[in-house]
C-alpha cells in the first residue's frame, strides 16, 4: 500500500507553506505501510518557539484554502515545542530544533519511502544555506 494522492497532495502543500516560514529539514515519509492511522508524515524544525508557531499557522491556512483540509486534533501547541497537527491522511510535526535532534524521528521512520517534495522546498532551504555561508 502506498500514500494516497490526496496525502501527497497534503504533503506538498503542507512543505511549501513550512518552506515558506523558513522551516529547516523538511522532510516527508509514506508510512502506509507501517501504520493503518495515517498515510504520511511530515517533519520539518525551527530554531524558536515563536517560528514553530508560524510555521503551524501557515501550514494550516494553506492546507485550509488549497486543499479544504482542517486538522482533527492539534497538539503540543501551548508549549510551542513540538505542534503535531493530525488531518487523518497526514500528520505534521513541527519541533523546535532541539526537540527533533532528541526525538530523532526520521530515524524511527527511515525505512520507510520518502515522499519526494516540491522543487521550491529544496530552493528555499538551499538559499538560506548559501546566506548562511555568506554571513
Amino acid at each position: 500500500m502506498t500514500a494516497t494522492d490526496r496525502s501527497v497532495q497534503l504533503v506538498r502543500i503542507a512543505a511549501e507553506a513550512a518552506a515558506d516560514k523558513l522551516a529547516d529539514d523538511i522532510l516527508a515519509y509514506d508510512v502506509s505501510d507501517q501504520l493503518v492511522i495515517t498515510d504520511a508524515f511530515l517533519l520539518c524544525s525551527a530554531s524558536n518557539d515563536r517560528q514553530v508557531r508560524a510555521i503551524v499557522d501557515e501550514i494550516e491556512e494553506r492546507l485550509r484554502l488549497q486543499a479544504d483540509a482542517k486538522p482533527v486534533r492539534r497538539e503540543g501547541e501551548r508549549e510551542g515545542r513540538w505542534v503535531l497537527l493530525d488531518y487523518i491522511d497526514i500528520v505534521v510535526h513541527v519541533q523546535h530544533e532541539e526537540d527533533r535532534t532528541f526525538y530523532a524521528l526520521e530515524r524511527l521512520w527511515k525505512d520507510c519511502p520518502s515522499i519526494s517534495l516540491p522543487d521550491s522546498v529544496a530552493q528555499a532551504a538551499a538559499q538560506r544555506a548559501r546566506r548562511a555561508v555568506s554571513e
